[in-house]
């Protein structure tokens, strides 16, 4: 692979592939905004001469301003979005030459998405673009390269060379984002690319109020999600010519719902692609009507693949009708909120409230009735003179040509209802969605997923999702309520027919028996080389074994045991799993009464009443039923009853979501559920990024031990690096049952799925801590009390602090903690690893951490800021490094009169070592704190803290710094005071007008004379001006620092 030195060889070398790829050969160099208007305004004539448009006759400033108000109006990306997709825009002719329309509103054509490397479309690269200054104290900015899709600025990339992380590309496109320079013809850009020659990520812009995250930076894969890192293949596949120009037409998602932009990733595109190929090439008269299945993994974003799906079908006019076929009613409900919210105003999406809605909106013409939500339950009724469907109106109705995608089709067309539809409508394609396809080996009457829908499509299984990151992994745990031993014995007994050890040993029959259990049959049943299923010691007992109270408190001790770290402080939420309702509502009464500060609720399906343990006893479970709903009603405040339990669910599963109406109560506990206690229901197609644990009292098997794992699936952040599972009932079946549904599902990869142990971590965590030290000690730093000068060092020590952290997280969800130092591996608890940081170290590291971000530290105003996770630097340390140093500087103040000079020195060198984890600041004021103390300058309270007086200097040594730059610059007191008791930054600093004002009163002979005194050269008074409103800004900005004096 060619690497590149300068970053310069590499945006060349990237433009001339672009022009091998349907780019322009022709570049637009170095442009400014207006330039790139006025380009805009040629193309929007070339393509719009004809008399009923622009008549031939040029587009005026004017009207060139009429476009930009409508785009600055706008805005956002999303809002964008639509304006572009729009096809054309509106302006009244301005230009008296044009005496046709003069004063009147002609329609131009800007964009069309299906006008692909044909037509009309231009395809222009622009090298080097100038962005206008978004504030008077900010320089002008560069970029590296714009792509412009008929005039309009639509893709934007960063470049960094060879060695250079693509990280580094990412923090420079937020770094202008937050500085606000696109806007105007800017604000139009929809995608990022962050590029280095070994890695590319492309990601939708997030625009002036939303926030970059880079979990939503995805590199783009090959068909067989292998990534795709080499840079000429990631041009190659993602902004070549058609395919970028698709990416904006197709692939991209204005999301009504959060107000966000969203790019497809590859595999959904991938999906999309071949769903709508297929049905493009259908002979409708004689159609396939098993048109495949996609297999996407649970959290991957079916639904909007789906949509996707739908809408090129739609657009293309291959189909007159998508359906979209759910499982359940309230699925039903959410999914057609979110196809609503995707397809904002440009396509509608019918709902179908009862069978007459739903047969009316099939037979209708309308284009707006294209795509519809329904549920299977409803169009499985839609049969010969049921429901009010007549001959005539079943006729109309099969003369349309149909897609059917049906969602979740593991569970939902297995049985009669899919018989029904394929039956009523024999000439419509059918389509899957499935995160867990059935397969042989966990077959339902013999069918598996190929036989219903036809071939697998397109696949990204669990262990991709994961890798990618765009799903969770699992830490599973087998928690046994009873000892091996223990079961084995009462098995072994049972099978010899002996009521105690003693009497096997008299009878050797018995003793055969009894020893054949005790010692050859395994804890979970298996398949012998002939296929023969061999029974396991698990399999022998019955399922009131884990109806026992012993069971079900050790259960209940074991959530008690955990909660608090497992939730992290409460901040996520549990689903229990039991087996059976009479056992869901046991649980539920245990655990209201063992731990009564858990808020929490149980749902099961109040019409079952053939439950294997409550058969007859419907008034145990009606009881059960009025017990939780009460319950429910008086911590919430609701008033549901067994009349209005689906009601309840929707509250309940929106509750445990934080979805509407409960977004807010994040900040609202009392409002919160703990842990949902379920039987079958919710463990499959919910969806709650709050839920991180899954407490599991039942046997599951296949796509069901998938389904159930994958509701604590969900990426939320740094506080939820996996989803974490606790299995108790016939742990042994279920160890063997999840790595059996584990290599059926993840693609042969079943290492992938499950995250490291805690020991495990704890190494990595060692191994980090090695890296972050040689990096200290090479540059001859002690203690780690401040960082190194040399920026690659730094670099290094963010990459290795990074990696620390994020094992750190893991392991404190695994049970680790400070305090204990080692600690045992499950497989072989002779083995122990210790943790070779301490605490104090760690806090001072983290200091360190949080200086990397600050400016003015030796890093020039417009460098590119090291690749900073954010969540680190907001970690507080304040009262633990607080008490760390103040009781060394009680015990310094003791020894203070101590006659033995070796014990005063020992003790204030202690002292000094907890520096360390102070700011580079504080650490000044802290020896200069001391030395007062030393010569007697200040008298000692008791009742003092060191952090008391640290605060007491600190207060001090800001006043002095800014009456400083107030003496060398003779700015207004008032005004400069005031800006700096304010929550300023960068982006923020000239609000309302506030820096300006501030500026306007800069004494200009003063700050020319501190200058010029400082450089020892004659200043021109306008560069006086820039370094005067960069110190300025500087100094507001980081709260101050001391100045640098004349000499």
């Amino acid at each position: 692979m060619t690497t590149f030195s300068t970053e310069a060889d590499f945006e060349r070398a990237v433009v001339r592939e672009l022009t091998q790829r349907g780019w322009e050969s022709a570049i637009l160099k170095n442009p400014s905004e207006k330039d790139l208007i006025e380009n805009w305004a040629r193309i929007l004539l070339e393509n719009n001469r004809g008399i009923d448009r622009l008549n031939d006759i040029p587009l005026t400033e004017g009207e060139m301003q009429q476009i930009m108000e409508q785009i600055t109006e706008l805005r956002t990306p999303l809002k964008l979005n639509s304006f572009i997709n729009g096809k054309t825009v509106a302006i009244t002719r301005d230009n008296q030459e044009d005496k046709l329309h003069f004063g009147k509103e002609v329609s131009l054509k800007i964009y069309d998405r299906h006008e692909i490397a044909a037509g009309q479309s231009r395809y222009q690269i622009v090298q080097q673009p100038r962005f206008s200054r978004a504030s008077t104290i900010l320089n002008d900015r560069r970029g590296d390269l714009l792509l412009l899709i008929n005039g309009m600025p639509l893709i934007h990339l960063e470049m960094k060379k060879s060695g250079v992380p693509v990280s580094q590309a990412y923090n420079q496109i937020q770094k202008y984002s937050r500085e606000g320079i696109f806007k105007g013809i800017f604000s139009l850009v929809q995608i990022f690319v962050a590029m280095e020659p070994k890695e590319a990520l492309f990601f939708a812009n997030p625009g002036p109020d939303g926030s970059f995250n880079k979990d939503y930076a995805f590199r783009w894969a090959d068909f067989n999600n292998e990534p795709i890192n080499d840079w000429k293949a990631f041009i190659s596949g993602l902004l070549s010519i058609p395919m970028a120009h698709q990416l904006i037409g197709f692939y991209t998602v204005a999301d009504e719902s959060d107000g966000i932009l969203k790019v497809m990733r590859s595999y959904q595109y991938y999906a999309a692609h071949a769903i709508s190929d297929k049905v493009a090439k259908t002979d409708w008269k004689n159609p396939n009507r098993l048109g495949g299945f996609i297999w996407h993994t649970t959290g991957a974003g079916k639904t909007m693949t789906s949509f996707k799906s739908a809408q090129l079908i739609a657009n293309s006019k291959d189909a007159d009708k998508v359906v979209f076929l759910l499982d359940r009613i309230e699925l039903s409900t959410q999914t057609l909120l979110a196809y609503r919210d995707f397809a904002g105003d440009e396509n509608s999406v019918q709902a179908t409230e009862d069978s007459s809605i739903l047969i009316n909106k099939l037979k209708s013409k309308d284009p707006a009735d294209t795509l519809i939500v329904t549920s299977i339950q409803k169009m499985s009724l839609l049969k010969d003179e049921e429901d009010g469907l007549k001959a005539h109106d079943l006729e109309t109705i099969r003369t349309k040509r149909i897609v059917f995608i049906i969602d979740e089709c593991h569970r939902s067309t297995f049985g009669d209802m899919l018989i029904y539809i394929k039956e009523s409508f024999k000439g419509a394609v059918f389509f899957g969605f499935s995160g867990t396809p059935i397969h042989k080996e966990n077959t339902r009457k013999d069918n598996t997923t190929t036989d219903i829908f036809g071939n697998e499509l397109h696949r990204y299984s669990i262990a991709d999702g994961i890798r990618d990151k765009n799903v969770l992994g699992f830490d599973p745990y087998q928690v046994k309520t009873y000892r091996d031993q223990d079961l084995r014995q009462a098995v072994a007994l049972e099978k010899a027919k002996a009521v105690t050890p003693s009497e096997v040993f008299t009878d050797p029959k018995k003793n055969k028996v009894f020893n054949h259990y005790m010692h050859d049959v395994t804890m979970a049943g298996h398949r012998d080389n002939l296929g023969v299923y061999q029974y396991g010691i698990e399999d022998y007992l019955p399922n009131s074994q884990y109806s026992r109270e012993e069971h079900q408190n050790a259960v209940v001790q074991d959530i008690a045991n955990n909660w608090l770290v497992l939730s992290q402080g409460g901040k996520f939420h549990a689903i229990f799993a039991s087996h059976s309702i009479r056992e869901a509502i046991t649980y539920y009464r245990l655990i209201k009464k063992r731990l009564p500060a858990l808020k929490i609720t149980a749902l099961f399906d109040p019409n079952i009443d053939n439950d294997d343990d409550s058969t007859g006893d419907v008034t145990f479970k009606t009881n059960g039923l009025i017990e939780i709903l009460k319950d429910y009603n008086l911590a919430y405040g609701q008033n549901f009853d067994l009349g209005s339990h689906g009601k309840f669910k929707k509250d309940v599963a929106a509750r445990l979501a934080h979805k509407k109406p409960y977004t807010r109560i994040v900040i609202e506990p009392d409002k919160q559920l703990d842990v949902l206690i379920v039987v079958d229901q919710m463990l499959t197609g919910y969806d709650s990024k709050w839920v991180n644990t899954l407490y599991l009292d039942k046997v599951l098997k296949y796509e069901n031990i998938i389904q159930a794992f994958s509701r604590t699936n969900r990426l939320f952040g740094p506080d939820k690096p996996f989803g974490t599972i606790r299995y108790y009932r016939k742990p042994h079946t279920m160890k063997r049952n999840i790595d059996a549904a584990v290599k059926l599902y993840s693609g042969d990869k079943p290492i992938v799925l499950f995250v490291n142990r805690l020991p495990s971590n704890i190494e990595r965590m060692n191994a980090s801590f090695v890296e972050i030290s040689t990096i200290f000690d090479d540059a001859g730093i002690d203690d780690f009390k401040q960082l190194p000068a040399d920026l690659s060092e730094r670099a290094t020590f963010a990459k290795y602090f990074q990696e620390f952290n994020s094992f750190l997280e893991a392991a404190r969800i695994q049970g680790f903690t400070w305090e204990q130092t080692e600690y045992k591996y499950e497989d072989d608890p002779t083995r122990t690893v210790t943790i070779n940081i301490l605490h104090q170290q760690y806090l001072t590291l983290l200091q360190r951490y949080k200086e990397l971000a600050k400016s003015g530290d030796g890093i020039g105003r417009d460098s590119i800021p090291f690749d900073i996770d954010s969540h680190i630097s907001e970690i507080d340390t304040g009262k633990i490094d607080a008490d760390y140093m103040n009781s060394r500087f009680k015990k310094y103040i003791k020894v203070l009169q101590d006659s033995n000079h070796e014990v005063r020195e020992a003790t204030l060198s202690e002292l000094q070592r907890s520096f360390s984890s102070l700011s580079q600041d504080e650490q000044k004021i802290a020896e200069i704190f001391l030395r007062d103390i030393q010569r007697g300058d200040i008298e000692i309270e008791p009742t003092r803290s060191f952090r008391d007086y640290l605060t007491d200097y600190q207060a001090q040594a800001k006043n002095a710094e800014i009456e400083t730059i107030i003496k060398f610059l003779g700015v207004n007191a008032d005004k400069l005071i005031t800006l700096m008791n304010t929550r300023t930054t960068e982006a923020n600093l000239n609000a309302y007008g506030r820096f300006d004002e501030l500026k306007a009163t800069v004494d200009k002979k003063k700050a020319k004379a501190y200058f010029e005194a400082l450089e020892g050269q004659v200043i021109p008074p306008y560069k006086v001006n820039i370094k005067a409103a960069e110190l300025l800004s500087d100094f507001i900005i980081q709260g101050g620092f001391e100045l640098k004096m004349p000499v």
